[in-house]
């Protein structure tokens, strides 16, 4: 029975790295956090769990540090579009619906969207309501506690974390195989003289757009089944999703495909006589001659995949 309620956890996420609070007992880690809150009155609120043994939970963890009496009704950034009406209206299964009622989180995982620096954010409303000191001590109180919380659980991040179940790489083959696939058949057009160009563009433009999109859709697609298969306890997801570091193509990258390599915004461009390395044939418009990498950084790159991906990178050191 202890080794299922040491399981319970209530999703808190702020914009430091962290997205999950434990179950915290009183004479442990709910003292060591209220110490450190500058505004806390002394006064312990009530557990939200009292058998087998009294539980705090984040959320009243975090009520303490809110200022006043404000209110605040926002979403997190992982909020279904589909749960806004219907059913869902009026409940989140996900606790994807922030609501904050007279200074207390009633329900909801707290993000970068709701405690950044956006429009009805809470920092917004407190600035409005509470005044620039108060906002100031809030979210210093915010740093503190989360701070203290790091020391005393930790957060990293290990090989364990990037990877994905076998179904969802054999996902990511078969997208990256479908995507190789249709670049072949707009080669094929291209010298068939079937493909057409589009409003504003050559033939050679429509062409290079068609190859981008069509291997940065198989990129997305990829990093949408990656993050997908992740735990909602994945250290790595949990960075991303509160918005602490790091965006679904960093996952993408790690787990799934590191994807098309630019210069200047176009693909990697024939250095040598009608080829980008010698290892090619000449006049290979393929997705590998010309700077597309399909393996992952947890898969390691070929030798030509990684001169093509230093390439990309040099840009971005000169930018």
């Amino acid at each position: 029975m202890d080794d299922a309620w040491n399981f319970w956890k209530v999703s808190v996420s702020l914009p430091l790295s962290l997205e999950d609070l434990e179950g915290l007992s009183c004479s442990g880690e709910v003292m060591n956090l209220l110490m450190f809150l500058s505004t806390w009155d002394g006064k312990v609120p009530q557990p939200a769990i009292l058998k087998p043994r009294p539980l705090w939970t984040g959320k009243q963890i975090f009520s303490l540090i809110v200022p006043g009496h404000i209110n605040c009704i926002r979403t997190h950034s992982t909020h279904p579009d589909d749960e806004d009406s219907g059913p869902y209206k009026h409940i989140s299964p996900g606790d994807t619906k922030v609501i904050v009622e007279n200074g207390e989180l009633i329900m909801g995982i707290l993000c970068k969207k709701s405690l950044g620096t956006s429009a009805g954010s809470l920092v917004h409303i407190s600035y409005l309501e509470m005044g620039h000191d108060t906002t100031r001590l809030f979210y210093s109180n915010i740093q503190t506690v989360i701070n203290t919380w790091l020391l005393i659980e930790g957060h990293t991040i290990g090989i364990g974390d990037s990877i994905a179940d076998a179904k969802t790489y054999q996902d990511i083959q078969n997208t990256i195989k479908k995507a190789k696939q249709d670049v072949i058949e707009v080669i094929e057009k291209a010298h068939n003289n079937e493909l057409e160009p589009t409003p504003g563009n050559t033939l050679r433009q429509t062409f290079e757009n068609q190859v981008n999109r069509i291997l940065n859709d198989a990129r997305d697609k990829t990093g949408s089944s990656a993050q997908k298969s992740l735990s909602e306890y994945n250290n790595f997801k949990s960075m991303v999703v509160s918005g602490a570091k790091g965006s679904k193509i960093n996952i993408s990258q790690v787990i799934a495909v590191v994807g098309q390599q630019n210069v200047e915004g176009k693909r990697i461009p024939f250095g040598f006589k009608h080829r980008t390395l010698p290892h090619f044939i000449k006049d290979d418009y393929g997705p590998e001659s010309r700077g597309f990498v399909e393996n992952s950084y947890l898969a390691g790159l070929t030798p030509t995949e990684f001169f093509f991906h230093a390439m990309g990178g040099r840009e971005g050191l000169i930018d």
